[in-house]
């Protein structure tokens, strides 16, 4: 069998009241926001994986641009993928844009952080 890739989806996450170099909620809302908008039955009706379980079968890889790539936790961000065999490659990459600071909300800083993230579906073929 060979991997071929299924479905390629682009997200964009932001995190305006999050602390200034951590970009782990930006990150996840980037995959949430690449994976809420598609459904994927091809691989029910096409691959034949019939029961959640199977989906274990699928890969999913996230690829995610990131003002601070190293500031993120990508055991929390790949938590946002719901089934497969999840993988993360972090890059330097989305932007910094200034905002406000709201101490109560948390804030430590007026940046705003920005993640783009493309997450890649894969099969057995």
């Amino acid at each position: 069998m060979v991997e071929k890739r299924f479905i390629v989806e682009i997200g964009m996450g932001v995190d305006q009241h999050g602390h200034e170099d951590d970009c782990t909620k930006a990150a996840q809302k980037a995959i949430k926001n690449a994976i809420s908008h598609n459904s994927l039955p091809g691989l029910l009706e096409i691959c034949g994986l019939k029961k959640p379980e199977d989906l274990i079968k699928m890969k999913v890889h996230v690829k995610i641009g990131a003002p601070y790539p190293d500031k993120i936790n990508q055991k929390k961000a790949l938590k946002a993928i719901p089934f497969g065999q999840k993988s993360i490659e972090v890059v330097e990459g989305g932007l910094i844009a200034k905002g406000v600071m709201i101490k109560e909300l948390g804030d430590n800083s007026d940046k705003i952080i920005v993640c783009n993230a493309a997450v890649t579906v894969s099969v057995d073929y």
